[in-house]
């Protein structure tokens, strides 16, 4: 896994799973922590995510939140974002453009 940006804009890249997310833990809260307004999180290059890694991203929207400010997702790639459908968490998440989830493959 890689993240590169600042504290308005991260890019995510390779896998956010179980042996990336101390690290993916300590970046977002960072960048949630050193700004302000929205902070937008680019998951166009992310590979893969396990409950781990959705833990985390959880966790920063929620640490977002307690600071005034809004994570917002960017280029969900198509099963991450069938996933967000059906944890039903595209409703809690603010998703750049929305999921329509009627387009979306049956998983």
């Amino acid at each position: 896994m890689h993240i590169r940006g600042d504290h308005t804009e991260l890019v995510v890249g390779g896998r956010l799973d179980v042996r990336s997310a101390a690290d993916a833990r300590t970046i977002l809260h960072s960048a949630v922590d050193d700004g302000a307004g929205d902070l937008v999180l680019d998951l166009t290059g992310l590979d893969s995510w396990d409950a781990t890694g959705l833990g985390v991203i959880m966790g920063a929207h929620r640490r977002a939140g307690r600071c005034g400010r809004r994570l917002v997702l960017r280029g969900v790639p198509p099963q991450m974002q069938r996933l967000l459908v059906a944890t039903r968490l595209h409703r809690i998440l603010a998703i750049e453009g929305g999921l329509a989830a009627e387009s979306l493959p049956r998983v």
